[in-house]
């Protein structure tokens, strides 16, 4: 029995849903992985090829999804937040203490592997299995099917993307990919297809996931997708080509956005063992870490049950929007690493006898990143309030993502010319934070909250 708490309720009844996320990522504290990860290592992974030629390898699934639950039925739906009546982007005491236990995994763990892991286009295993232990996969799966949350935590996915990015943003990717996938299926999957595939997720070896939505096209627009999939009797054949998907050669289950014969876009759940589905290297100037694939569907058969969600373009519309959001605040943690390193470096930088910090046009330069950082994190704050809220967040999100992007790679740009010199060089981290930063403009997909 639970044992009664100050209000005179019992712990289990008065413990908000951020509070089971604390619970399960205070383990960190207990174990021995920041004492076991805190030095930088070569990844003993097997490293990708930095040629787009690189390997291409049709996917075997690593487990068998067995299919379970009901056919037909509703899924279970994370329950909708109690209201504080306010207007404040202020972090709960909760979801500060969920920040700082990943603000520490990110600093002692992902922090020092992100060099190597950009170099080797792969997040080591050792930091993936810390983003596990901590209980990364299963943030946004409802407690009722073996997750962390009772109620919608999109700000709570928020703060942790951005806490992640902090250390990489690459590897942030790389650990959260695998969530965003069981996000999704918690947010639009049947009970059927939560009940055959959550619990990997919730299990102890969580599998390797992605959601594939951007495609290898001139001027691509997520919404007009140009991936297919045609109707057939017993369900639907996939055809196209996805690109940027984040540890496709390792990936068990696939989210992939297409187009309907009506016209509509959808999401559709494949496995990697489909027949037809291949993946090939896709390195890119930045996101290195996440190991980025490109998944090509060649006359790939799903049954019906694969279709993910409403087959009206509305649960594709809301997963790009939520993953624009995800990009956001990865873009806000990232902004926040480059305007910690440069500050101190321009106040201990010397030149014609003076810190370079002196001089006004710097410290302009330093003011304008901390004014824009601020302007992109209270506009991803503000739209990831109104998600978990469950309120049209569309205008919010669209506004974030319009000056994440834009401002995000002008941080990177101001960050690389504040260190002159060794802003072009890989002995500061600076170059690859600009490299990444471009990303937050470009990619679709990945990551969601």
């Amino acid at each position: 029995m639970s044992a009664p708490s100050r209000h005179g309720v019992s712990s289990r009844d008065s413990r908000d849903p951020i509070g089971y996320a604390v619970a399960a990522m205070n383990k960190l504290a207990q174990s021995d992985l920041l004492d076991r990860l805190g030095i930088r290592r070569q990844t003993e992974k097997a490293v990708f090829t930095v040629t787009r030629s690189g390997f291409r390898t049709a996917t075997t699934a690593g487990r068998a999804f067995a299919r379970a639950g009901r056919r037909g039925r509703a899924g279970t739906r994370p329950g909708a937040p109690r209201s504080r009546g306010v207007f404040d982007l202020t972090p709960t005491e909760d979801e500060q203490m969920l920040v700082d236990v990943v603000t520490e995994l990110a600093t002692e763990v992902v922090r020092p592997a992100a060099a190597d892991a950009d170099a080797a286009c792969a997040t080591p295993d050792e930091v993936l299995r810390a983003g596990n232990e901590i209980g990364l996969p299963i943030l946004g799966v409802p407690e009722a099917l073996g997750g962390l949350s009772e109620e919608r935590t999109a700000m709570a996915g928020t703060l942790v993307a951005e806490a992640l990015a902090k250390g990489d943003l690459g590897i942030a990717v790389a650990a959260l990919a695998p969530g965003s996938v069981a996000t999704a299926l918690s947010l639009w999957g049947t009970d059927e297809q939560q009940a055959t595939y959550l619990p990997a997720f919730t299990g102890d070896e969580p599998p390797a996931a992605a959601l594939a939505l951007t495609e290898p096209a001139v001027l691509f627009d997520a919404l007009e997708p140009g991936t297919t999939a045609t109707r057939i009797d017993d369900g639907y054949v996939l055809d196209g080509v996805k690109s940027l998907v984040p540890r496709g050669a390792d990936a068990e289950l696939f989210v992939v956005g297409a187009r309907l014969d009506t016209g509509a876009n959808a999401l559709f759940l494949v496995e990697a063992g489909a027949d037809g589905l291949s993946v090939e290297a896709d390195p890119s100037m930045g996101v290195r870490a996440a190991s980025l694939t490109k998944v090509v569907l060649d006359g790939v058969r799903v049954d019906e049950g694969a279709l993910l969600g409403a087959d009206d373009g509305t649960t594709y519309a809301e997963c790009v929007r939520l993953s624009r959001l995800a990009w956001c605040a990865l873009a806000v943690g990232t902004g926040q690493a480059v305007l910690d390193y440069v500050t101190p470096y321009v106040k201990e930088r010397e030149a014609f006898g003076e810190p370079v910090a002196h001089r006004q046009s710097v410290a302009f330069m330093v003011a304008d990143i901390a004014i824009e950082l601020q302007a992109m994190r209270l506009l991803t704050y503000k739209a990831a309030g109104r998600v978990g809220a469950g309120k049209d967040a569309r205008r919010e999100i669209g506004l974030a993502r319009e000056l994440c992007a834009s401002k995000g790679m002008k941080i990177g740009l101001d960050g690389v010319q504040l260190l002159g010199g060794h802003g072009f060089v890989k002995e500061h981290p600076v170059e690859r934070w600009y490299r990444d930063l471009r990303a937050i403009g470009v990619m679709e997909g990945g990551v969601l909250v």
